[in-house]
């Protein structure tokens, strides 16, 4: 039985369907991720789930006692939902010790040294106890919120995109820290996020949004290596998608004849690949000329420096596909990845995959 299950979640605000039948179920002590472009009423889900909304239909059942639905809703503060801001949400007259204790009793026994556990647990030092937000820097302000959530010993914890306003190297440390510290306290947690790879990397469990519904879920690997859709898929990371012939489990298309995740015999298909399956090995024209059986060389047509990653686009110069051939030329593959030596222009690489190739249902 899941910890949260959410069932048939709907809500509509004028004209507008913000969510549009949620289905999702979250296990204890897990982490789920939701992401989607803005817009797509992932905010909106998580406020339904922390009681600031209620749905027009469907409920809400977290440890087996039911939060909304049937036209019963349990209050947000008697939910025991933690809830982390983008901002932070901390109150600026009030000292960070304050702050911190806010959800706390008064005369809750040892409330101090219990204030300063768990600023220590979330990497805080004693001393800005005293200190007031504005005092702080924006990773220990989110610190301080996410201890202010733990202080009410919270069964599940909502983070509503917590790391979006931090800096690169702060948003990758930050993020860690929380994840661990929130696997080891045994605590639920949902993370909305428009951030493909904070998604991908925080949570268990995956769910991409769009239009208030999810169009999938499932483990991160599964998702990012087995997206339902085109949408999905580049939504997910770069992607490179080809037509394609599948026979006998393999996919023949332009830049050669590629293991494939299905077996079904098609006569059109799309599939993908992620650009780290692409590689290129230097090459020369006396190699166009006479090729060996089922390897294709492509010439770099643009490439563009990034430090770690860099963005190079070839155009094919021998497809096995003919048809095939015809949609390469229009649109160059374009790789961005890591290079340890990043092809320049005008240079002929031979191009070999390694992996399977996705193959999409339908044919879009």
């Amino acid at each position: 039985m899941s910890f949260l299950h959410l069932h048939g979640l709907r809500k509509v605000y004028g004209n507008v369907t913000a969510v549009d039948g949620i289905e999702l179920a979250v296990a204890v002590g897990s982490r789920t991720a939701i992401v989607g472009p803005s817009g797509c009423g992932k905010t909106t889900l998580l406020r339904l789930i922390a009681g600031f909304e209620t749905p027009d239909a469907g409920s809400i059942v977290l440890d087996g006692t039911e939060l909304a639905g049937n036209g019963d809703v349990v209050p947000a503060h008697r939910r025991g939902i933690g809830v982390v801001a983008q901002d932070g949400a901390l109150f600026p007259d009030l000292s960070i010790a304050d702050n911190i204790g806010f959800g706390m009793k008064r005369d809750e026994d040892a409330r101090d040294e219990r204030i300063a556990d768990l600023a220590y647990v979330v990497g805080l030092d004693r001393g800005i106890l005293k200190r007031r937000p504005h005092q702080l820097s924006g990773g220990q302000q989110q610190r301080v919120a996410l201890a202010r959530a733990m202080a009410r010993k919270p069964r599940l914890m909502l983070l509503d995109e917590p790391f979006s306003a931090l800096d690169t190297g702060l948003r990758a440390s930050m993020r860690k820290a929380v994840a661990e510290l929130l696997e080891q306290a045994g605590i639920a947690t949902i993370l909305v996020t428009h951030d493909q790879a904070e998604a991908l990397s925080f949570a268990d469990q995956v769910a991409v949004m769009r239009d208030g519904a999810f169009s999938q879920v499932g483990a991160p690997r599964d998702l990012y290596l087995r997206p339902k859709d085109r949408m999905i898929a580049e939504f997910l990371g770069d992607s490179i998608i080809l037509p394609a012939r599948i026979s006998s489990g393999i996919a023949e298309c332009a830049i050669g004849h590629i293991g494939a995740d299905s077996t079904s015999p098609r006569d059109v298909a799309r599939i993908m690949l992620r650009p780290e399956q692409v590689f290129l090995e230097p090459a020369s024209r006396a190699d166009v000329a006479n090729p060996p059986p089922n390897v294709v060389f492509g010439e770099i047509i643009e490439a563009e420096f990034a430090g770690s990653v860099s963005t190079v686009a070839l155009r094919v110069l021998n497809s096995l596909d003919p048809p095939d051939a015809a949609v390469i030329g229009n649109h160059p593959l374009i790789l961005r990845r890591s290079f340890v030596d990043a092809p320049t222009v005008g240079a002929i690489v031979r191009i070999s995959v390694h992996g399977k190739a996705h193959v999409f249902d339908g044919t879009a």
